[in-house]
């Protein structure tokens, strides 16, 4: 079954005029990546440290291996060094309707 995430973070300010340019870095490989269906990223409109990834994936285990294979490059290593605080990650299933 389908299965949507919904990924919330904070930037911390130095990062938040780089972080378009990070994703479409990164996106490509996340596209390509088994089991995606899609992914795309937007800013709060009042506040701009604010980003929410929307992730499509054909199960939360591909999801989860794909995030295994992130961590192990240090993407994930990475990405946390610019955040304020944890991300928060909500899954969803599709309901149908």
């Amino acid at each position: 079954m389908a299965c949507t995430l919904l990924l919330e973070f904070r930037t911390k300010p130095e990062f938040t005029d780089g972080m378009a340019g990070m994703f479409k870095d990164l996106f490509p490989d996340t596209r390509s990546f088994d089991g995606c269906i899609s992914i795309y990223a937007s800013q709060n409109q009042e506040d701009k440290h604010s980003f929410a990834l929307v992730e499509v994936w054909e199960s939360r285990e591909k999801y989860e291996a794909y995030l295994e294979w992130r961590t192990e490059r240090g993407d994930l290593e990475n990405l946390s060094s610019m955040l304020e605080s944890d991300p928060s990650f909500r899954f969803f299933d599709m309901i149908g309707a």
